[in-house]
């Protein structure tokens, strides 16, 4: 099983904010114009699930578990590499949390050593997504 987590993020709202706006995907609209348009196509959500087409093919991400208020758990309903994906949310203070973002997904040595670095930088840049959003109502 390989494990890539990004760097742990600061987020300047309360943990409980940024849990109650990630823990619903319909808020995925409001993000929307900050995902790349020439890697992510065919956007689709509800509160409890997330598809999409890459450069890789059609992914389906639904989540299976919410840990309120400091987990939430994803996994591949359809996709070309079945994965895992959680975002996990502490409190700093009380009016700022930091999070981070793992995946876990079983790959055969020579697709890891492919998919290794694409996935990293992949998740980085979702995590750059989530540390920009304004988690106010």
């Amino acid at each position: 099983m390989a494990k890539f987590e990004s760097s742990v993020r600061q987020i300047d709202y309360p943990q409980s904010k940024v849990y109650a706006m990630l823990s619903n995907l319909e808020n995925v609209e409001r993000v929307r114009d900050k995902l790349p348009e020439d890697k992510v196509k065919d956007l689709k959500f509800d509160r409890d699930s997330i598809s999409l087409s890459t450069p890789l093919g059609s992914a389906r991400l639904e989540i299976v578990e919410r840990e309120e208020p400091k987990c939430i758990k994803f996994a591949t309903t359809e996709s070309p590499l079945p994965f895992n994906f959680w975002i996990q949310m502490l409190p700093v203070t009380e009016s700022t949390s930091k999070m981070k973002l793992t995946i876990q997904a079983s790959l055969n040595p020579f697709i890891l050593g492919m998919a290794k670095r694409p996935l990293q930088e992949a998740l980085e840049k979702i995590a750059d997504v989530l540390q920009m959003i304004d988690y106010n109502d």
